[in-house]
């Protein structure tokens, strides 16, 4: 009941994300229920667990953009006074992980719904019955599959919460501001882990195109099916390898700013991104990793190689991924400025123009798309050659 009434009366913008996960939710709910239809139609046959293994993805980009949206909830911060009425770090996370709950179940229920409604089961709406044959609406829908399918992406994305935000023992306790000069910000330490699991995720890309090769196309639900775990898989260990790479990427940038007897509008671009590397480096490597594989498609199907073309339900796991990739860096930039705002009102009591500031963020974005877009294009191309061969 607290996590519902913190839920209404949040923030708008905390509000419109939790609608978004709700949203994304809903996506991913239809996608598996769609792959339970091609199942029912089809007893069977060996493409009904392909179809499922593909749904891994959006739900993967479901649940990080849900811990995202949940990270950067004002109400879910510990504050001075709110361990005296029971809302220690440990209930507040509690409380973060219900609110997950709460939006991805009303995601799961309009997926419901909205399956139900295609299929033709619900009537007295427009396009009622529009999909029913590919949804196969002659088949009776099991409840159990059906109530476990709706149930994975918020108990997933409530548990994932809870784990993210949960109070980590040996956690530095707040002190006294310090007087004498800073020492230089640690290096994030995902770095070379990063460059191992892409370079491990390319390579199983690579053979998984093997066996697909010989069959023309890249699998998609909507195309070949053959391989289709090995180009998941793939897929998921390149894009951790990037998310786990994109702060040690950031923190580098910062520091190649501040080099060569930098100048103010140089300091304050390298010394935020340094700062804001962990927050912002991760959802920028993810979003290059979702660039790279939609490029690596459009230079597939682009080969000419007979590639069948993608169906309703791959553009709709395509946009859903893109979409909660997109969201969260967007969510992450927004937190990033907040975070900013002490900093920046002192810098301009102190007298510094606002135009310095406002070329500090244009030179961080600049840097950030400088390094990235040639990454995001390297790993496409090398992505897509294995498939194209």
């Amino acid at each position: 009941m607290l996590a519902l009434r913190l839920t209404r009366g949040a923030h708008p913008f905390v509000l419109c994300g939790r609608l978004l996960v709700a949203a994304a939710s809903a996506g991913t709910g239809f996608l598996m229920l769609s792959a339970l239809s091609h199942a029912l139609a089809h007893p069977g046959a060996g493409g009904a667990l392909l179809r499922l293994a593909w749904c891994v993805v959006p739900l993967t980009a479901t649940v990080y953009f849900a811990v995202a949206m949940a990270r950067n909830d004002p109400a879910t911060r510990p504050r001075e006074g709110l361990s005296s009425v029971g809302l220690g770090p440990a209930a507040l996370a509690g409380l973060a992980a219900a609110s997950t709950a709460l939006s991805s179940l009303l995601g799961s229920v309009v997926a419901l719904l909205f399956f139900l409604h295609l299929r033709g089961d619900l009537t007295g709406l427009p396009f009622d019955g529009a999909a029913a044959g590919m949804l196969a609406a002659d088949q009776p829908l099991p409840l159990p599959a059906v109530l476990t399918l709706l149930a994975i992406v918020p108990a997933v994305a409530s548990l994932a919460t809870a784990v993210v935000l949960r109070p980590r023992a040996g956690r530095p306790a707040p002190t006294a501001p310090r007087t004498e000069p800073a020492t230089p910000l640690p290096v994030p330490s995902g770095l070379p882990w990063g460059v191992a699991l892409l370079a491990t995720g390319l390579a199983v890309e690579s053979w998984a195109a093997r066996g697909t090769s010989r069959d023309g196309g890249v699998p998609l639900p909507g195309g070949v099916e053959s391989g289709a775990l090995g180009g998941v898989l793939g897929w998921l260990l390149t894009a951790l390898g990037l998310a786990l790479a994109g702060p040690g990427l950031t923190h580098f940038c910062g520091r190649v700013l501040q080099a060569a007897k930098p100048g103010a509008v140089r300091l304050l671009a390298g010394r935020g991104l340094q700062e804001e590397a962990t927050r912002i480096g991760r959802p920028v490597g993810v979003v290059c990793a979702v660039a790279s594989g939609a490029l690596a498609s459009a230079t597939l199907y682009g080969a000419g190689t007979g590639a069948s073309p993608a169906g309703p339900l791959t553009a709709l796991g395509a946009v859903l991924v893109a979409g909660c990739a997109l969201a969260t860096l967007l969510s992450a930039g927004v937190e990033a400025r907040r975070s900013r705002a002490s900093a920046n009102a002192a810098l301009l009591r102190l007298g510094a123009p606002a135009s310095a500031l406002r070329n500090a963020a244009t030179l961080r974005a600049l840097t950030l798309l400088v390094v990235f877009v040639p990454l995001t294009w390297a790993v496409a191309t090398l992505a897509a050659a294995p498939l194209r061969g």
